[in-house]
């Protein structure tokens, strides 16, 4: 992303291709009808998509980063583990992100999203819409209260199952400055068996999408806290899902 990239002097952080999750693996069925068969071509940006649409800040709830409440504005709690998912946005020199647009989605705590196509037996919280956004304050800090999302099945193969996850999507000054990723859970035994999490090859790099248990912003009899920083890039970044870096 233009935006997130250091503009002072010194070596530019290239880009890691082998680090990228691999496009083809059969063991993710999907992968092999979706996966490219010839060289990927790099195409140049337009003005357009780096520097318009916007988001107006101003358009974002006192409730939109609270899950536990947005969905019913306020009027009735999720069920589920309240949980609080927090962390910074950093670029590839450690500097904070400021101002920056996180969007967030996930499963319900039963794993189940509120989606028409969704058919997991698992119940609909009727207080839980699965989505929030907040901005990146000017240290680059972000939270969200949620819910632990479930564990959900999915028909890959004969009986694989989607760890708990919760998807992230980073935003740059316009829309087409967009990054997505997921954030796991520490502990969860499913992150071994999930043939998505392991296109990853490096166990280092699927290790920095794993949230740690962050007991020093738990609160006592609320909610437990994960720590999840998000580097843009450079040599500690985070994995995405389309390409390690913006524009």
């Amino acid at each position: 992303m233009s935006n997130f990239v250091t503009t002072e002097k010194g070596p530019l952080i290239p880009r890691n291709r082998d680090a990228h999750p691999v496009a083809y693996d059969p063991g993710y069925k999907t992968s092999v009808s979706r996966s490219p068969n010839l060289p990927l071509l790099s195409m140049e940006s337009s003005p357009s998509e780096e520097t318009g649409p916007t988001f107006g800040h101003g358009k974002l709830g006192a409730l939109d980063n609270n899950l536990i409440l947005n969905w019913t504005k306020g009027a009735a709690p999720a069920v589920g583990e309240r949980i609080l998912m927090h962390g910074r946005v950093l670029d590839e020199n450690a500097r904070p992100v400021p101002n920056t647009l996180l969007e967030i989605w996930q499963a319900n705590a039963g794993g189940r999203y509120r989606h028409k196509k969704d058919t997991y037996l698992a119940p609909l919280d009727p207080n839980f819409g699965g989505c929030g956004r907040t901005l990146t304050d000017e240290n680059g800090y972000y939270q969200f209260l949620t819910v632990r999302p479930g564990a959900y099945p999915w028909p890959n193969r004969g009986n694989d199952w989607r760890p708990m996850h919760i998807h992230i999507s980073v935003y740059g000054h316009s829309f087409g400055q967009r990054l997505i990723t997921q954030m796991y859970f520490e502990g969860d035994p499913l992150i071994n068996h999930c043939p998505i999490a392991a296109t990853i090859k490096n166990r280092a790099q699927l290790d920095a999408l794993v949230a740690p248990l962050d007991l020093a912003h738990s609160r006592p009899l609320d909610y437990l806290a994960y720590k999840f920083d998000i580097v843009l890039r450079g040599r500690r970044q985070s994995m995405f899902e389309n390409k390690l870096e913006g524009m």
